[in-house]
């Protein structure tokens, strides 16, 4: 189902679109990550929530270390969340309890954020990662997820090759890429207090530097005493993809939507494309990245040859 030009499952997830438009108020101390899917989600949730409950929690007792990332942080998505110890229903009249800072995230594209959102002084933190590696990984999500969510045409097992015309066309869900990466870019460009834009290449190559940018949008910067003392190298040790998918609570068992919590953990490597791709789908993309990014001043630090 299109809507407000971007493609949404027939499901409860579009109901939901419509229930938190009109009903979820943000508070100015809200913290939102946003994202299409699969373009370092999970580790930004990790990386968040750590910065934020680093004086409430030591490293050592992080609920990172016991509970999955998507139980720390509330998915928009959800009309109704489940917290992640006890496993309890809350309503949108429940959320006005959570204490501040709220932390959400939300792969819904920029305008079809709850007018709140827009308007309240809450922060967005965007997230996203070059279209090649995307597609890689969002295929080998779909195609683990499809037996669990199947019966919809956006979840059906895909071969390589469908779901690459399907991505090109942006009939996926949250899609298109583009479209959903660049609104937010710009929004960012415009206020950039608003909108931290981040790239997860950035986040791969100096970890270190955009955790600093991060703790300082958010409002909670690094001390030096704190750097001194190892508290932001703890902290992206404990966030890697290699310790946090080797943590048994995110080995076994399911989450609240019914996908294997495995599922969100896959290699987490830059350039994995290469092992995919053909010239010919290199050299479409190629064309269809300098089409839609044109005069954006957005680049990925991908090499592509055609």
């Amino acid at each position: 189902m299109k809507y407000q030009n971007f493609w949404y499952p027939r499901c409860r997830l579009f109901k939901n679109t419509l229930e938190y438009q009109r009903h979820f108020e943000a508070k100015d101390t809200d913290l939102i990550i946003a994202s299409h899917p699969k373009t370092g989600t999970t580790w930004l949730t990790t990386l968040l929530f750590a910065v934020v409950n680093r004086g409430k929690y030591p490293l050592s007792e992080s609920p990172i270390l016991y509970q999955h990332p998507h139980h720390l942080v509330h998915r928009l998505e959800d009309v109704h969340f489940r917290e992640a110890i006890g496993n309890q229903l809350i309503s949108f009249s429940d959320l006005n309890k959570l204490l501040p800072p709220r932390l959400f995230s939300t792969h819904f594209p920029y305008v079809s954020l709850p007018e709140s959102i827009k308007t309240s002084n809450c922060r967005i933190l965007y997230i996203c990662r070059n279209p090649l590696d995307t597609f890689v990984s969002q295929w080998h999500f779909y195609s683990k997820i499809a037996k669990h969510l199947g019966g919809d045409q956006h979840l059906k097992p895909y071969s390589f090759e469908d779901y690459f015309e399907d991505w090109l066309e942006g009939r996926i869900m949250f899609g298109p890429f583009f479209e959903h990466v660049v609104d937010y870019w710009m929004k960012s460009l415009e206020r950039p207090e608003k909108i931290l834009f981040l790239k997860y290449e950035d986040l791969k190559y100096d970890p270190i530097q955009h955790l600093k940018r991060v703790a300082d949008f958010v409002g909670i910067p690094f001390s030096p005493e704190e750097e001194s003392e190892g508290v932001i190298t703890g902290i992206i040790e404990m966030c890697s993809i290699n310790n946090v998918k080797e943590l048994e609570v995110n080995k076994n068992g399911v989450n609240f939507t019914g996908v294997e919590k495995r599922a969100y953990f896959r290699k987490g490597e830059v350039g994995d494309w290469t092992n995919y791709f053909t010239p010919n789908m290199v050299e479409r993309m190629n064309k269809l990245m300098q089409q839609k990014l044109g005069g954006t001043g957005l680049t990925f630090k991908i090499l592509l040859e055609s």
